[in-house]
């Protein structure tokens, strides 16, 4: 299991570490010097954290930061709060770049059943166009009961928006035994799952054995009523991919539905300056608006406590024991 606070040698995972030194900054406190007797380097506590080379103080950039996470604008922020536009765009990308680090620390861990909701959220990206031709289509994956979100991902709404998230739920069923997707309408989320992740259901009969999700897995669908088609008509709730033979699919009919990850997008544009609506653009570049995005996602699911459940995401779902907070945040060490 990860330590999301270790403070093992950064180049040869040692824990053979001791301090050598402290020093004192001018703004953000003591911290350590530590010496690794594996491999005789030198770093500091802060090494590869958001912390690192900070100068303003985090009191300072906690303030702001959580301004932005409920609603303010870049602009409106800077005005007020009297920083740069500047500081706080990289105040915003040193957290944004955690989310590799917690992403794997969530994966890591084995959950008994989940149940994930999809949806999508739009917004216009650079200029006003199409709907379909927008870069700004968000892909929200949910679980349920915890709220916890495992996927908020951008872009144009094609095959690799959603090859991207899914590819991130096949490592979620791996680490599960019993995990269900319930979508509204999207037919791509089981067809793409179902071609990332199968298995050939061996019966014994003569011919090439089928194919089936893995044991354990399901996919529901809910087919909206509006949308005109030609063909059969398609029933409103359906398993669109093959399942195994083996898996419990008693799933009642009320319960397929993603109206708790509707609420979210709701939510996520009341918190989210750049899904504001009754503007021309709204995101000024793909790039800004998915830094945005992984913002909200680690406030989500590790400091902010859900007003649903009452608690922390993260800690509904029995990855951590209590809620991060946001000085917390500044200490954890990206990704290598």
């Amino acid at each position: 299991m990860m330590d999301l606070f270790s403070q093992n040698c950064p180049c040869c995972d040692s824990a053979e570490v001791d301090v050598r030194t402290r020093y004192t900054t001018q703004n953000n406190g003591t911290h350590a010097i530590y010496h690794c007797r594996s491999c005789d380097i030198y770093f500091s506590d802060t090494f590869a954290t958001p912390m690192a080379g900070l100068r303003t103080p985090l009191s300072r950039i906690i303030e702001v930061l959580k301004a932005r996470t409920e609603g303010q604008g870049l602009n409106a922020t800077a005005r007020i709060l009297g920083v740069s536009k500047k500081s706080i765009i990289d105040w915003e990308w040193r957290l944004s770049e955690l989310k590799p680090a917690l992403t794997l620390y969530g994966v890591c861990h084995q959950f008994l059943s989940l149940v994930i909701e999809g949806d999508e959220l739009y917004t216009k990206v650079h200029h006003n166009t199409a709907a379909s031709e927008s870069e700004g289509w968000t892909i929200v994956l949910m679980e349920r009961s915890s709220r916890f979100l495992w996927e908020l991902n951008c872009g144009p709404k094609d095959q690799t928006l959603f090859e991207k998230a899914l590819q991130l739920l096949c490592k979620v069923i791996g680490q599960t035994q019993d995990l269900t997707l319930l979508t509204d309408g999207e037919r791509r989320y089981g067809n793409i799952l179902f071609a990332i992740c199968h298995e050939v259901s061996r019966t014994g009969q003569p011919g090439r054995p089928p194919k089936r999700l893995r044991n354990g897995g399901r996919v529901r669908l809910k087919n909206k009523g509006s949308r005109k088609r030609s063909g059969q008509k398609r029933p409103k709730y359906q398993a669109p991919v093959p399942e195994h033979p083996e898996t419990d699919s008693r799933i009642e009919d009320v319960q397929i539905h993603a109206n708790h990850v509707e609420a979210l997008n709701a939510s996520l544009r009341r918190r989210n300056a750049a899904f504001r609506r009754k503007t021309n653009m709204y995101a000024k570049t793909r790039d800004n608006l998915q830094r945005t995005l992984d913002l909200q996602w680690l406030i989500h699911n590790f400091v902010r406590v859900h007003f649903t459940t009452k608690v922390v995401p993260a800690v509904k779902l029995g990855i951590l024991e209590v809620g991060l907070s946001w000085l917390e945040l500044f200490s954890i060490r990206y990704a290598f």
